[in-house]
């Protein structure tokens, strides 16, 4: 497998991020896939797949738990490209028993507990999302985690089989800005208000000045902790 990711990395290394994600989808032709949470990056991306019309499906989870500005961005990205997101829900009989059991905010009270919301509301679904796969596009930036920065933008995913790639991998925040700009992206207005990083709402706040990128998620744990679990690597 290594071999075969060094060998897509060469072909990919001088290409942009249209180009590259077109040759992709050449490539794992009806098995690539997006994920968004309707982030800056991840409209960034949308834009880049379905303003080129590229055979890439697109796909949110959704918690049921978003803030309202999430979903704001969402209608309004059909609206424009008047292109499908796929959404993917939490199984009901999971979720049930375990809010019937715990309560609706029993992330609160342990990381147990937190993992095994974000386990039902967020990976499970996830892996239905990429069941049939080859390809997994994510939004992902190298200066946005700690635990990132060891990462390439060509890498394979081994808890769900498959590769992961990542378009604007090292672009910058500015660059990321400047395109959206550019290209009057519609973008979640939490951004700004202190909002780097943008997941469900309970579990979300806005950032301090001077914070870690991802201070704001789980903010009532530990630093090395917070990571739901979609992009942990082995």
């Amino acid at each position: 497998m290594k071999a075969y990711l060094e060998e897509i990395a060469v072909q990919i290394k001088d290409m942009g991020a249209v180009e590259a994600l077109t040759f992709l989808s050449q490539k794992f032709a009806g098995q690539i896939t997006f994920s968004t949470s309707f982030g800056w990056e991840d409209q960034v991306i949308t834009d880049l797949i379905f303003a080129n019309d590229l055979p890439i499906k697109v796909f949110t989870l959704e918690t049921g738990r978003l803030f309202p500005e999430t979903y704001y961005v969402w209608n309004r990205t059909l609206e424009n490209y008047q292109k499908p997101i796929h959404a993917y829900h939490p199984d009901e009989a999971a979720l049930e028993a375990m809010v019937s059991k715990k309560g609706p905010n029993s992330f609160y009270e342990s990381v147990e507990n937190r993992k095994e919301c974000c386990a039902i509301r967020k990976i499970v679904p996830l892996k239905r999302a990429l069941q049939g796969n080859k390809c997994w596009v994510t939004g992902i930036r190298a200066e946005q985690s700690l635990n990132r920065t060891d990462m390439s933008n060509l890498e394979w995913d081994e808890e769900n089989q498959l590769i992961k790639f990542h378009p604007i991998f090292y672009w910058s925040l500015d660059e990321v800005k400047a395109y959206i700009k550019k290209n009057n992206i519609v973008y979640n207005t939490l951004h700004d208000k202190g909002f780097p990083s943008i997941g469900c709402s309970p579990c979300t706040r806005a950032v301090q000045e001077g914070e870690d990128f991802r201070a704001g998620r789980w903010w009532w744990e530990d630093q090395s902790k917070k990571e739901c679990g979609l992009h942990a690597t082995k």
